[in-house]
């Protein structure tokens, strides 16, 4: 394998040294350190190395629906924003309900060789809320799936989903929900709220996502088992799960880049790129999720990275999908929706973006320290850079993001997967 001294580099921020990889280990940290013979040198002066990203609720549509995204083009993605490791949502065709299903896309993720794929499994057979799917084969296959979601539907069911987090408790498997009752979002396009009434769209409430989430925790409660919120969105939701952790429940949470930093004011342009489920809140329920974020109610930022064909998004917005990319952009919109506002330090943004979703998902060799003997996976970043955000040049085949034209902070330079540099800016790996 091979060996590189990233030499000069800030772990988290701190002081600079120097950072030996070899056979995929992290071998050697102290300042001075030499390179051996042949080792490749990275001048990484300035920069910032955090552990490897890992996103827990990606799509990337493989199998079924390449024309919106393959295995290789949304791991090239991940690399490129600094993961090496992503969660594969299981609404694809097939859907991931059977061992078969999980072990392909895990296989492609090996071949494609970006970033570490990890495979989610659905809850229920065809994502249709009725019947338990595969769960106990697709936790022992050679996939090992330990999250479970129906993610793009909820489990509406309480009696399914109490049996659910029942039957994941054998093998320490956690259920991720898609928090939205569905008689209550019937038709919905966007937020309800001042906006929605103004633009005459059918809104989309606050209490569609609470109520499920409500239901859930308690629920997880007295099976005693681990419930993980997808997406959540709302102060209210924020409050719940407050609550619910403060009560000891096995409760954790996360929450998107976009809605840390964009509001439901967006769609007065009724432009379909702002369309996502679930919506784009109020400016008050970004300020709550962004402080659920930071005080450690909402353990993990997950991208919710969402591609879409052109022909899915450039068209009205009635027929518009739902949905936006996010693995490129999640790290500078983090950066500046919580480190430029001093809610979160350089550690804790390695926390809730590596640390957190890797031990959430039952991934031990990823978001482990900078240190000695850790696997090394790792992402340096330049965060004084700014960068203008140009969809037409992320290496996801979708072109759907929301940051478009908009200027952010910091710039991953490089990642390394055990080792293994998977993205370098400006230049081929």
């Amino acid at each position: 394998m091979s060996t590189t001294l990233v030499r000069g580099v800030a772990p988290l921020g701190a002081e600079a040294t120097d950072l030996l990889l070899r056979d995929g280990v992290i071998a050697e940290v102290g300042a001075g350190l030499s390179a051996p013979a042949g080792a490749e040198v990275v001048e990484a002066a300035g920069l910032v190395a955090l552990p490897g990203l890992v996103d827990l609720h990606t799509h990337l549509r493989e199998p079924g629906r390449e024309d919106a995204e393959t295995v290789d083009s949304g791991t090239r993605a991940a690399a490129a924003g600094g993961f090496t490791a992503v969660f594969a949502m299981a609404n694809t065709f097939p859907v991931a309900d059977t061992a078969g299903v999980v072990e392909q896309v895990r296989r492609l993720g090996e071949e494609a060789g970006h970033a570490e794929v990890q495979p989610i499994g659905a809850v229920t057979v065809g994502l249709r809320g009725e019947q338990l799917a595969e769960l106990g084969a697709m936790a022992d296959s050679a996939a090992a799936v330990r999250v479970f979601s129906d993610d793009g539907h909820c489990v509406a069911d309480a009696v399914v989903m109490r049996r659910a987090l029942e039957y994941v408790k054998a093998f320490d498997g956690v259920i991720a929900q898609h928090a939205q009752e569905p008689r209550l979002t019937d038709g919905a396009q966007m937020n309800e709220g001042v906006v929605s009434s103004r633009l005459g769209l059918r809104g989309w409430p606050s209490v569609a996502e609470e109520a499920i989430i409500a239901r859930d925790v308690l629920l997880a409660d007295h099976v005693g088992s681990r419930l993980h919120v997808c997406h959540l969105s709302t102060a209210g939701s924020v409050e719940i799960v407050r609550w619910a952790k403060a009560r000891g429940v096995q409760v954790t949470a996360e929450v998107t880049p976009h809605h840390l930093l964009l509001t439901d004011e967006l769609v007065s342009g009724y432009d379909p790129v702002f369309k996502v489920n679930p919506p784009l809140r109020t400016r008050a329920d970004v300020e709550a999720v962004r402080e659920g974020l930071a005080d450690g109610t909402i353990d993990v930022v997950a991208t919710d990275h969402a591609p879409h064909p052109v022909e899915d998004k450039d068209c009205e917005w009635g027929a518009a999908a739902m949905g936006m990319t996010g693995l490129e952009t999640a790290l500078s919109v983090v950066q500046h929706a919580m480190v430029e506002t001093g809610l979160l330090t350089w550690e804790q943004v390695a926390d809730r973006l590596s640390v957190a979703p890797a031990r959430i998902g039952r991934l031990t060799h990823q978001g482990r320290p900078l240190a000695v003997g850790s696997p090394a996976n790792l992402v340096l970043v330049d965060a004084s850079a700014r960068t203008v955000v140009d969809p037409s040049r992320h290496a996801t085949a979708g072109r759907n993001s929301p940051f478009r034209g908009l200027e952010l902070p910091g710039r991953v330079v490089a990642t390394f997967l055990r080792g293994r540099r998977t993205f370098a800016a400006g230049g081929a790996v």
